[in-house]
Formats: C-alpha cells, structure tokens, sequence
C-alpha cells in the first residue's frame, strides 16, 4: 500500500500557475494546466479517454485533499521533510543549469567522436614561469623547430628540449578536453600546430585511426616485476609465465590460476577478472595485446609491457553503439558530459543566455581597475584585518534581481581560486573577474531556480507533496490500521468469509549459499533428519522457514498439484544462492483463514476502509468542485 501511493505521488505532485481552474476544493484550486501536467506523466493507453480522465481527476482531488490536511498539520515544516527536500534539491538542480541545445550540441560531438579511435603522437617542451627570456624564446624555439620536421613527415624529434610520447590509440573522454578538440580537428597524418597550457607548449601528431574498439570484458594473470629488475629475474618469471601458460591451454582453469600466481592485487581474488574497459584506459602495448583476441574465451600468450608479464583471457566484449538514439549510450553520455570540464564551456553559454533573466548589472560606482587592482592587494597581504579595510570589501559590485554581490565575495573567490594550484593557470586579474561574473550569475540563477524554470519548480513541489503524503497516510491511515487491535478483530469477525484459503500447504522453505549446500540439506531431509538439527549444523550456510502459504504462492500455479512430504526442484539463483521446497501437510480450497493468517489481507483491507471514511470527511472540510466547461475543452 505504501508504496502504491508513493509512486502515485511522485506523478502527481501539483504547480500553482495563472491558468483556467479545472477544480476547486473548498478555497484550493488546482488549474486546468496543472491537472494536464500530472495526468501526462502518469497516462497510459486507454481506450475511452474521457472516462479515463474522469477517474484520475478523482485520484488527483484525493491527492490534493490529503496534501492539505498535511499542511494543515504543517508537515511541511518537519525537521526531515526539510533535509531530504534540501539534500534532493542538490541531486537535481544541476540537471537544469545548462542550456539543453548547448548540452545535446556536446553529447552529439561526443558521440561522432566515439565512433573514431585515433593513434596519438604527443610532443611538448615545459614551460618554466621563471624563466629569463632568452630561455623563453629557446623553449618557443624548439617548439616551432619540431612542428617544422613533423609538418614534413617526421615522426621524431632530436632535441633535448622537447620530450616525445606515444599516448595510443585515444577516444572521446580519454584526454582533456582542450586536448580532445585539437586530436580531433585532425586527419589521419596530420600535425597540430604548437598549443601553450599554462605548463608547456604542444604538438599532437595523428598517426592512424580505426573504428571504435569498444569495450573488453577480461580476466589476467600478472607477473609483476619491479622497473631495475634484472634480466635473470625477468627470465625467470618469463619461465614460470610460459609454465603457467601450458597449464592454462592444457584445461586448467583461469580463474585457479590467477588465485595461485597472479600479482594484480586488485583481480587475483576475483580470477583475475578486471572491470569493463574500452580504448585509452591502458597501456598502449596492453591493449593492443588484449585487441588480437578473436573470440570470448581465447587466451594470450604470454606478453611483457612495463608492468610485467601478462597472461589475459577474453571473457566478453561490446561494441561501440553506432546508433546515436541508443537509451543507454545517450544516458552514459549525458554523465561522462556533465562530469567532464567540457560542460564549463555548455555552461558559460547558459550563464550569457540568463543574463536579461536574472537582472544582472555592474555596479557603475566601482571600477573595473579597483576590482583588478585591491585583488592583487589582497593576495599580497592575506591578513583579514586588511582585507577588510579594502575600500571595495563592502561595497555592492554586482547587482541582481533579488540580491547583490559585495567585493568581499569578489576578493574571497580570488584568493581561493589562486590558492587552488590544479585549477589555477596563472590567468589575469581581468581574465578572473570576467569567470567570476559567469560564476556569481550562475549561483544567483541556482538559488532561485523555482522562479525561472518551471520544470524544476514543479519537480520539487511533487518531491515535497510526495513526502507529505507519506506522512499523512502513515499517521492517519497505516499505521492507525496496523495499530487498531480491536477494530482489526471487529472487520475481520464481520467479514471472515473474505478470508480463505485457496489450495495450500504446510512447508519448510530451505535457502542455502550454494546448490551443493542445497543438496545436502535436502538428502539429509530425505534420511529423515531433524530440519532444525540440520540448520544447527549447517555452519551458516542455510537459512530455513516454516509456515502454511498457498500454492500458487510457491509453484506461479493455481493447477500444481505436489505431494505430501514431497520436494520441489533445487532452484539456483543468479547470485549462486539455492533454494527448494519440502511439503509437508496438503489442504483444499476454502478452508477458513483464523485471524492471525488473515491479519496481513485484514489490515490491508481495514487501511483501505480507514482512508474511505478519512477522505468523506475531508471532502466534507473542502468541498471539490470540478469545471464541466474546462474540463469539455480536455476531452476535446
């Protein structure tokens, strides 16, 4: 029951707009675009539309009823009702503070570039920030000396300066976004030209590409050797590899073998098992080992990267989805897009496009230069008592809607973006101060998300009438039912002839951790052994339980017909756990229920008499009105 009416309050949570009033409940309205609202996302195929919405205009009033009765209660003030509304709040709001066209401009990229594993030659020389400047220019120099031999066709470069790496082959969200645009904006053969980062200057060279590789399901068996080991030592793990290898081909199985010889500490208790992984996620020399088996099953020989040797087995594999409306490869890109740096750029757009929403303005008694200028003041002297006597400390910089920003704000954003080394890349004050006016748009946006998106208003209100709900039916209906002894006996005597038996048995239900275990469980059954002894001596390998429960409880039939003390089949789950069935006493249909066996269907049906007499008497409080002239111009 609980559960019926949650679901049904997650469809149907309200949103007061200025529109035609569909129904009225005493001084309560719901409007016509509000009910159309909630019915949309709860309907189903119906055959006869008008009767349909007929009877959810009934559910959704006695939706209503209850959720007043709870404010009436003021449940929307409870201590938990107000953290789980909060903690839900911070789940979804980042779902709406980007701009829907910007985010499916990025997840379509995302997905052609998926498509494409490109083979990536990596070049760059480091930036040294203190250097002099003839140093500088000899950095800029070698630079542009190994995008003059690449441009011709070289694939090396002879100079001290500029370090060489081959990254594989790479895919979409396998390198940082900056990174990704330039690897992307090339053929095959082609060289970028020099890209300054705030650490260095670099080159990328494409020297192949094929399809997507997709993604491996592997198992491996590791001989791991330390970066100075000698030859003798890497000779004698190759030998106990090669050993390991026959035995492997011989029938021994993978998975013992890894457990007895494997190094990897992450996979060896597991068989060697290792997590689904596509293009980029290792070691070039690594993948392309993994890539020559053919077929689920097939197993490497033995081969060396610089972490050891490797014995891998290919246990499964998937190929990229080719199809770009695929539900599932839209949902793993919709994530890996909104934890990646290339939402910012999603992100900067939606900031401008909120601008004229927001009521975003400059304050034009503070200049831009005092701005620059007190935040370099406030990194030299990070005392708070001197920040704080900084002319702009107290002035309002950015004006809002609904509120401001003061410099305070502005200086506390700086010295914390300066002091954060992985984010800061050494950008200028004006540079600063243009992100930091993104920043403080997009936070004022968040905090009032109800008042300029109605798909989020609307979203936390069904959330918070949902939890009200819930309470109100807990307090008023479940647990009054669950609770009432006396009325519980007094329905159950009024109606017992509701309460029988289908067809049903007395039984020992058995779940062991395994089928062996399951098996033994059930010879000792068949020796006539106690079941408690049995569970007594099972190590905690067995769990058992006894009752009466009909049949078609146990077999999924009202027709099975199984014997008195006789077994049902050993079922195995997909987790490995086993169960089976002993019957123990056969009854026929229609035998009387006592109240004890009945008391679950019995406080079911008493909730079900408790909400009846409940809702009367709210409908009594707030008469429901429904509009016939709206409600004609739904049907049509």
């Amino acid at each position: 029951m609980k559960k019926i009416y949650l679901l049904f309050a997650m469809a149907c949570g309200s949103l007061a707009v200025h529109a035609q009033t569909l129904i009225s409940y005493g001084n309560n309205t719901v409007s016509k675009d509000e009910f159309l609202r909630a019915y949309n996302k709860n309907k189903t195929t119906v055959t006869d539309r008008e009767k349909a919405i007929r009877e959810y205009i009934e559910l959704y009033s006695n939706f209503k009823l209850k959720v007043k009765a709870a404010e009436q209660r003021r449940f929307d003030t409870l201590p938990q009702l107000l953290t789980d509304i909060e903690n839900f709040r911070k789940q979804v709001e980042e779902n709406y503070m980007s701009d829907e066209k910007g985010m499916n401009d990025l997840m379509s990229q995302a997905f052609e570039r998926s498509q494409v594993d490109r083979h990536v030659l990596h070049f760059s020389v480091p930036i040294d920030p203190t250097a002099n400047p003839i140093d500088t220019m000899k950095m800029y120099d070698a630079i542009q000396a190994a995008y003059s031999t690449l441009q011709a066709g070289g694939t090396s470069v002879q100079n001290s300066l500029v370090k060489s790496g081959d990254l594989g082959f790479v895919t979409v969200f396998t390198l940082p976004y900056e990174y990704e645009n330039i690897v992307y904006s090339l053929k095959p053969g082609e060289t970028s030209k020099p890209y300054r980062s705030a650490s260095a200057w670099h080159i990328f060279k494409i020297s192949e590409q094929r399809k997507s590789a997709g993604k491996w399901k592997i198992a491996q068996i590791l001989f791991s050797f330390q970066p100075d080991a000698d030859a003798s030592e890497k000779a004698s793990l190759q030998r106990l590899a090669d050993s390991v290898y026959n035995l492997v081909k011989a029938g021994a199985a993978f998975g013992d073998m890894a457990r007895d010889y494997s190094n990897d500490k992450l996979t060896f208790m597991t068989g060697g098992e290792m997590a689904e992984f596509g293009t980029g996620k290792f070691d070039y020399a690594f993948e392309k080992e993994v890539f020559k088996l053919a077929k689920d099953g097939d197993v490497s020989r033995p081969f060396t990267t610089s972490f050891g040797i490797h014995i891998v087995k290919r246990l499964g594999f998937t190929p990229t989805p080719t199809d770009k409306n695929d539900n599932s490869l839209q949902f793993d890109l919709r994530q890996k897009t909104m934890q990646d740096s290339r939402i910012s750029s999603a992100k900067e757009k939606f900031a401008k496009d909120i601008i004229s929403k927001i009521g975003f303005k400059k304050e034009a008694s503070v200049k831009e230069a005092d701005l620059l200028r007190f935040a370099d003041s406030a990194m030299i002297n990070p005392d708070p008592e001197h920040i704080q006597k900084l002319p702009i400390y107290n002035k309002t910089i950015i004006r809002f809607s609904k509120g401001d920003v003061k410099g305070s704000d502005w200086l506390k954003f700086v010295k914390e973006y300066k002091e954060n080394y992985s984010q800061y890349k050494g950008e200028p004050n004006v540079e600063l101060w243009s992100k930091y006016q993104t920043i403080a748009s997009l936070e004022y946006y968040k905090k009032h998300l109800e008042e300029y998106n109605e798909d989020f208003r609307f979203q936390m209100l069904e959330f918070k009438e949902g939890n009200m709900l819930f309470e109100i039916m807990e307090k008023n209906v479940w647990s009054k039912a669950s609770g009432d002894s006396i009325g519980l006996l007094k329905y159950y005597n009024a109606n017992k002839e509701n309460y029988k038996w289908a067809a049903s048995a007395d039984v020992l239900i058995f779940n062991a951790v395994n089928e062996k275990a399951a098996q033994d469980a059930m010879a000792a059954l068949q020796d006539e052994k106690s079941w408690r002894a049995i569970l007594e001596n099972a190590n905690g390998e067995l769990q058992a339980d006894s009752g009466r429960y009909e049949l078609e409880q146990l077999t999924g039939s009202s027709t099975a017909t199984p014997q008195k003390n006789s077994f049902s089949a050993i079922t195995k789950n997909a987790d490995g756990t086993a169960m089976f069935i002993k019957y123990l006493n056969l009854y026929e249909a229609n035998q009387q229920r006592n109240f004890e066996d009945a008391r679950g269907l019995v406080i079911n049906d008493y909730q079900l008499v408790l909400e009846k007499e409940w809702l009367q008497e709210l409908r009594k409080k707030y008469p429901v009105k429904v509009n016939e002239a709206v409600l004609k111009t739904i049907f049509k």
